[in-house]
């Protein structure tokens, strides 16, 4: 019988992650005080995806934002809709749960009834930061500009 290692989580680059997507959120987001809705499209190949940040919560030292991604040309791949929480004196975001799930845990034992992956909330979090990588180099604001 073969033997699991039990997973560690690699604190130091889970909390470089959250630092580089806070700061990718920061690149995204520059007038975050006044607005709650934000809306960019990216080309990936073939297809078009539009991504839209909305403010949850804004509190002092804390907010919450959503993040969806939606596939234009496409009806069968759904893509998940993320919880993020931006830590604004600590200058992290992280990914806090998927919309319609509990929080997660940092890691879990595996395996699990939900079937999570033992570094999911890892997982998650390095997916956001491609994502929002991804916006800065191939996405455009798809925002309607106001007239005065």
């Amino acid at each position: 019988m073969m033997l699991r290692k039990k997973y560690v989580p690699d604190l130091s680059r889970q909390m470089a992650d959250c630092e580089a997507n806070y700061l990718r959120l920061c690149k995204l987001m520059p007038d975050f005080d006044e607005r709650d809705s934000y809306l960019f499209e990216v080309t990936w190949k073939q297809h078009r995806v539009r991504v839209r940040i909305e403010v949850e919560e804004r509190f002092a030292y804390t907010s919450t934002l959503t993040l969806e991604q939606q596939v234009c040309d496409t009806e069968w791949l759904q893509m998940p809709v993320l919880v993020v929480r931006l830590y604004h004196d600590a200058r992290m975001a992280e990914v806090i749960c998927r919309k319609q799930r509990r929080q997660l845990k940092g890691f879990y034992p595996y395996p699990n009834d939900q079937m999570h992956h033992p570094d999911e909330k890892a997982q998650l979090n390095r997916y956001l930061a491609e994502w929002l990588a991804h916006c800065l180099a191939h996405g455009h604001s798809a925002d309607r500009l106001a007239i005065a």
